[in-house]
């Protein structure tokens, strides 16, 4: 199977996350997915400690799910090596001492640096493991409930819909590439500019003739998204359960209480 049609595949499971029924309803699985990242980003620079015991959510939600955490990496890993560069000249600008841990010196800055890759890795993990087992519909759904404005859901769904489209439209471009420079591996780097004008082009056709069959079927600019059967008790649990917990692990951390305990 090669990278694109794995793409592809990845996103026809996403879409067919949210279909089934009397599971958790998506507005309340979005609610504790928003409120385990505000009580994330929350913390201070220098709070690691604390901010670790957060990672109990992610493995958690991973375990229940069945969903293996190399599977959410290996999905994610260009956005989490994106955010592991946030404060990454920390050290340098905060060079105040913090501990000494074997004859080593932990500064603030390196202190900070951990601390703001743990938050962006942690929100893009929770962010993941919710679009995974609810489905990019069901969100919608859930935003549509929330009074998010009716364009910005609709184009979140269409972007995410026809993201196929330009995913084959993108390998059809390499097929036609490698038959006119064989034996060349990859995209010649003087190509870069031409290939990604020329597929800005196709793409504008292609979301044209889109649009257009969208008007013919009676288009007029609102996509309809209906949520799946859920059971409405488990769905409160559910909020009430994680929302009482995300807010134990933000008041009490973790790991510095079960030091506590291990130390008496």
């Amino acid at each position: 199977m090669t990278k694109t049609e794995q793409a592809v595949k990845n996103i026809h499971i996403t879409d067919d996350a949210g279909a089934g029924k009397g599971g958790i309803h998506p507005l309340s699985r979005l609610l504790v997915t928003f409120f385990y990242i505000l009580a994330v980003v929350s913390y201070q620079n220098d709070h690691l400690t604390g901010l670790l015991g957060m990672v109990l959510y992610l493995v958690i939600q991973c375990t229940w799910y069945a969903i293996p955490v190399k599977v959410v990496i290996k999905r994610i890993w260009p956005v989490l090596l994106l955010v592991s560069m946030v404060g990454i000249a920390n050290p340098l600008l905060d060079q105040r001492e913090y501990m000494m841990v074997a004859n080593i010196r932990i500064t603030y800055g390196m202190i900070s640096m951990l601390t703001l890759m743990l938050k962006g890795i942690f929100c893009v993990m929770a962010s993941c493991i919710l679009i995974m087992k609810t489905g990019m519909v069901q969100i919608c759904c859930a935003l549509r409930i929330l009074r998010v404005p009716k364009e910005l859901v609709t184009l979140l769904l269409l972007m995410h819909r026809y993201m196929i489209v330009l995913v084959q439209e993108i390998e059809r471009m390499q097929q036609a590439y490698k038959l006119r420079a064989p034996g060349q591996r990859g995209l010649h780097i003087r190509s870069w500019g031409s290939f990604a004008g020329l597929l800005l082009l196709r793409s504008m056709d292609r979301a044209q003739e889109v649009y257009e069959s969208m008007k013919l079927r009676g288009f007029q600019g609102n996509l309809q998204v209906f949520s799946a059967e859920c059971s409405k008790t488990a769905s409160i649990l559910y909020g009430f359960i994680w929302g009482t917990g995300i807010l134990l692990f933000r008041i009490f951390p973790v790991f510095p209480i079960v030091g506590h305990v291990l130390a008496f």
